[in-house]
């Protein structure tokens, strides 16, 4: 004889698929793996504008190409309160503090820095910036206040489809004569910053490698298995992405087999133990390959726009490319329109649903309806 919970189990689960109620239709969706969806987000998401007088002597000295980062973005728990489902974070290394603390501009000056921006550049730990002094601003100055506010929001909305939170760990020569150069990232820097991710998200909150993997041989060898979780596990959650390429990555993984311990995925090729996620920016030549990768199993971001170039003159075709692509998580750079542009580009799902079902996987049951339920 079954026992009462188990009878309530065997009847939430046993609803026929002509059932429409909002129950029933609710238990198909959460039985969907999270890679059956689609979503929009943004890029370099915790970027604020450049002053127009300094984009003007940046567009002075290097022409159109400076017009690339002419962009801006609204704080991240609007974004997200807008249906964004996937965040961009930038980040430097900065372990003993204020070596970002005093920005030079193209004004060939310092910034006029408010004394929050002082303060917190002065401390230890991850900062948030596109390009060291020319291209500083932020609307959360360190890597744990901008997952802060990602948590506090996501408390509020424990009902929310995944939201990937991509990271470029950024290194290299100075942006300026006489700017700061990023520290290079090592295997230590990047334990740190693992550190900084399960300081905010513990393992009840965050999609992890492992959990993915399960008890599969490789990572890689979990997710063809289809060991991505369902939505009704997903829902709430929170996973990392380094976005980057083979030596920084091969730094990131160390001697692991696929990525054992980490909190973060990688951008990888497909044939890579490590593989579950990749990056593939151009919805239009590499179509194929996003399709095939999506039906495989793996998980996609690829790029609505990019260098504001589509938003100057409402060119539509990538955007609609990324959205038919198979892409579970689509950027861009314009949820809202920017008002100095004719045409009103912008990137958002039809009917302004936050998820829906994706176009290439094409599961039973989505009914063009929104997997959030909002």
């Amino acid at each position: 004889m079954l026992t009462l919970l188990a009878a309530v189990a065997v009847a939430a689960t046993s609803c026929p698929a002509s059932d429409e109620s909002p129950a029933c239709v609710r238990q198909r969706i959460d039985a969907l793996p999270m890679t059956d969806l689609m979503v929009v987000g943004t890029h370099n998401s915790y970027k604020l504008a450049v002053p127009p007088e300094e984009m003007a002597v940046m567009v002075a000295a290097r022409g159109p190409a400076a017009l690339g980062i002419d962009y801006s973005h609204r704080p991240l728990t609007e974004q997200l309160s807008a249906g964004a489902r996937q965040l961009e974070i930038d980040v430097v290394a900065d372990p003993q503090g204020g070596l970002f603390a005093k920005p030079l501009t193209a004004l060939g000056k310092g910034a006029a820095l408010t004394p929050e921006f002082v303060a917190v550049m002065a401390k230890p730990g991850f900062k948030t910036l596109h390009m060291t002094d020319v291209d500083f601003r932020s609307s959360c100055l360190t890597f744990v206040a901008c997952l802060r506010e990602v948590r506090a929001w996501s408390d509020a909305h424990r009902d929310h489809a995944p939201i990937l939170i991509m990271l470029n760990a950024k290194e290299g020569a100075a942006s300026m004569p006489g700017g700061v150069t990023p520290l290079p990232f090592t295997e230590a820097l990047f334990d740190a910053l693992d550190a900084e991710i399960r300081a905010v998200f513990g393992d009840d909150r965050l999609i992890t490698p492992d959990q993915v993997q399960g008890k599969a041989k490789t990572l890689r060898d979990g997710v063809l298995a289809g060991g991505w979780p369902k939505l009704a596990a997903a829902r709430g959650k929170v996973f990392f992405a380094l976005d980057e390429g083979p030596e920084k990555v091969a730094i990131y993984r160390g001697q692991r087999a696929s990525l054992e311990g980490r909190a973060m995925f990688v951008n990888t090729d497909e044939a890579s133990p490590a593989a579950a996620y990749l990056t593939l920016n151009d919805p239009i030549a590499q179509k194929d390959r996003i399709a095939a990768a999506v039906k495989a199993g793996f998980i996609v971001r690829t790029r609505a726009d990019a260098d504001t170039r589509a938003a100057r003159v409402n060119d539509t075709r990538q955007r609609d490319a990324a959205l038919t692509s198979g892409a579970q998580y689509v950027s861009t750079d314009y949820m809202w329109a920017d008002p100095r542009f004719a045409g009103g580009y912008t990137v958002r799902l039809p009917g302004d649903k936050v998820a829906v079902c994706n176009p290439v996987r094409q599961p039973a049951g989505c009914g063009g309806r929104d997997l959030e339920g909002r």
